[in-house]
């Protein structure tokens, strides 16, 4: 396997397991650069390289008047601004074929939501900008099934893939976690991420989709200890409570630094940091 570089950071076999994580959406840009400031803290302490995640624009909320972030020109913007502050990557998610080309001048990594795992005209068109991909594995996805969406990114451009684990759909409101599906995914010759706080999210049946955050660090802990995984995808916010998406399952900022030190320690003992990453080992 060939580690897929996203800005300064590797990630792969051979390389420190890396950290994607920031709020779900842009709310401010205050906020944005705090928590990821906060966050790349932690990152460094614990030997975690570190890269940003947030939305510019979230496509798919449940009810008409939700948040929806701040779109396109001021998302992009305010990303490429915490950028060069905070001095990390970023990674964002697009969701038509005719955002790829403003994302991709500003960000390092395009991720392609889980709901369009399967939409070819937006793989190839993210694909063409030899950016690296985040794939996320759809809810209704059979892991083997994402093969066909890495030959369709792979056969377009050349910045490589990751694929991301972010449960299946169990029955009419719930996901459930196979941690099959991460060693199936890394047989594909990817990078795997797991995405522990989209897995506790409960889908909606009423007005938004809620989530059960008492699950998100046992479930980080399970995949990390597979020891298939390349990274740990959360989304962070220091007050999940005000939080303008994904309130139920985003995690306080305040409980990162625990779930970090756990993490390392079981990526540790599965052989993922192998040599001096900085960081401690209490």
């Amino acid at each position: 396997m060939n580690p897929v570089v996203v800005g300064k950071v590797s990630v792969g076999k051979g390389h420190p397991p890396a950290l994607i994580a920031g709020p779900c959406v842009i709310e401010s840009y205050d906020l944005l650069v705090e928590t990821a400031s906060c966050i790349r803290e932690l990152a460094r302490q614990f030997g975690f390289p570190y890269i940003l995640k947030s939305s510019f624009e979230k496509a798919n909320r449940t009810a008409k008047d939700s948040f929806r972030g701040p779109g396109l020109q001021a998302g992009l913007e305010m990303l490429s601004r915490a950028r060069r502050e905070v001095g990390v990557p970023i990674l964002t998610d697009v969701h038509l074929p005719d955002q790829v080309s403003a994302a991709a001048r500003v960000v390092d990594c395009l991720q392609i939501p889980a709901f369009l795992c399967r939409q070819t005209e937006l793989i190839e068109a993210a694909a063409r900008t030899n950016l690296p991909l985040n794939i996320k594995k759809g809810q209704f996805m059979a892991p083997g099934a994402m093969q066909h969406a890495v030959e369709k990114a792979h056969s377009a451009g050349s910045g490589g893939v990751l694929l991301t684990e972010r449960g299946t759909s169990f029955g009419y409101g719930d996901l459930v976690v196979d941690m099959r599906s991460l060693l199936l995914m890394s047989d594909f010759g990817v990078p795997v991420i797991f995405d522990a706080t989209h897995s506790v999210q409960k889908p909606a049946g009423g007005s938004s989709t809620s989530g059960e955050r008492r699950f998100v660090a046992p479930l980080a802990w399970a995949a990390a200890a597979t020891g298939a995984v390349d990274g740990i995808f959360l989304e962070v916010h220091p007050d999940p409570s005000r939080a303008l998406s994904d309130a139920g399952s985003q995690l306080p900022l305040e409980q990162l630094a625990e779930l970090l030190e756990r993490l390392r320690r079981i990526f540790q003992a599965a052989g993922r940091f192998t040599h001096a990453t900085g960081g401690t080992t209490k």
